[in-house]
């Protein structure tokens, strides 16, 4: 049998199989391989998970009812002075005893719908659309479970806030949600009318956002929290289809985010005097690179974008990329914690490099550790399945 012939009866099997024919670019084939018996592993556990949503558990701290996220800031202590005393701050120190039971299930309901996301982009099985469709319509569409399109009570301290502008950077944990369900939504077994209601979930939760006080407090803040508004800000609006929102996400990273945030040697100087200057840099690059990937387009490509004094996302992965590949160069002090976690599979070195062609970056990606355990690694790292962030 001819090669022509062997091809076409291939491409057959893989339509009637329901597998998704698609030519993949040389990175993503890369990506691919590494990934693929851990996404099938995870898609697997997957399967067999209920949904838990932010009705499971309460807080008696919460100032919200049943149907409201809540979390504690993460640096916030009971007062040795007296237990009934408004908290106090220990920059970068962690409080284990803080409420986050709401956070944990965000982060499992991320990891559930994207390992089922990547398993379908792989296989092309409707299953798998199917059972990450039962979990969004539990967070979003169900009236007994679903979570208010808000975060009116995200990390809260005892005594001083019932909630903060500063707690939206929590819900960077679904920016793997809508990705996914971006990938999947033209899926044979995608139930569409859910769809179009998790989408107006996310229409209110953009309207609060872009409206609330909370929500221009951080978009206003001038770290990666004000990165992290615009990230999933811009992931929102691209699921929902709002142009409007999307521009305004582009300007601001021309404008104010790049400008204002890199210096001229892309270094982030505000987050490096920070007590963990190593994570807190890595997480910014992150999330400026998920913007260049969420917002690009032909016309407006924000990877090779640059400022008049030559600031640009290239630069800046050019700069932390060496620390990143040996943490042993890092010039700074040590964070006061998890230094030892860092770095792991960052996004910027896969997304970079498939923007720039640099297979360095990703075969340092490929060595790093691709599943985390520490916790604190693990909420700074909202993109944990590269596979469908790659076209």
């Amino acid at each position: 049998m001819k090669r022509t012939s062997i091809c076409l009866c291939i491409v057959t099997v893989l339509c009637f199989a329901g597998m998704p024919v698609q030519k993949k670019s040389g990175f993503e084939n890369q990506i691919a391989a590494v990934l693929r018996k851990q996404i099938m592993q995870e898609a697997a556990w997957a399967m067999q998970q209920e949904p838990v949503t932010v009705t499971a558990a309460a807080s008696p701290r919460s100032a919200g009812g049943k149907h409201d996220f809540y979390s504690e800031g993460d640096y916030w202590w009971p007062n040795p002075v007296s237990v009934d005393s408004p908290y106090i701050q220990k920059d970068g120190i962690t409080n284990p005893d803080n409420f986050v039971v709401h956070r944990h299930a965000m982060i499992r309901f991320s990891k559930i719908v994207g390992a089922l996301a990547s398993a379908y982009k792989l296989t092309g099985n409707k299953r798998y659309v199917q059972q990450a469709m039962k979990h969004c319509i539990a967070w979003f569409v169900n009236a007994d479970t679903k979570m208010n399109p808000n975060l009116l009570y995200a990390q809260a301290i005892k005594g001083r806030f019932t909630g903060r502008g500063i707690g939206i950077i929590d819900t960077i944990q679904l920016l793997d949600v809508v990705q996914g369900l971006m990938v999947m939504e033209q899926a044979n077994g995608m139930d569409q009318e859910a769809l179009q209601s998790i989408k107006q979930w996310f229409e209110q939760y953009l309207q609060w956002l872009t409206t609330h006080q909370y929500g221009k407090d951080e978009m206003n803040a001038e770290n990666n929290h004000g990165t992290c508004w615009a990230m999933q800000v811009a992931a929102f609006a691209k699921f929902t289809r709002n142009e409007k929102i999307l521009q305004f996400c582009r300007d601001r990273y021309k404008q104010v985010l790049l400008p204002n945030q890199m210096a001229a040697d892309g270094s982030f100087p505000r987050e490096i005097k920070r007590t963990k200057p190593y994570g807190y840099s890595i997480f910014n690059m992150d999330a400026m690179t998920t913007l260049c990937q969420l917002l690009s387009t032909k016309e407006d490509d924000l990877w090779n974008y640059q400022t008049p004094d030559g600031r640009s996302i290239k630069k800046g992965i050019a700069y932390l990329y060496p620390f990143v590949a040996d943490k042993n160069k890092w010039p700074f002090r040590h964070d006061v914690m998890h230094w030892e976690a860092w770095p792991v599979a960052q996004t910027f070195l896969f997304m970079g490099a498939s923007a720039y062609h640099q297979q360095e970056w990703l075969d340092t990606w490929k060595r790093l550790n691709h599943a985390p355990a520490d916790e604190e690694i693990i909420r700074n790292l909202p993109v944990r399945n590269p596979l469908i962030w790659i076209n």
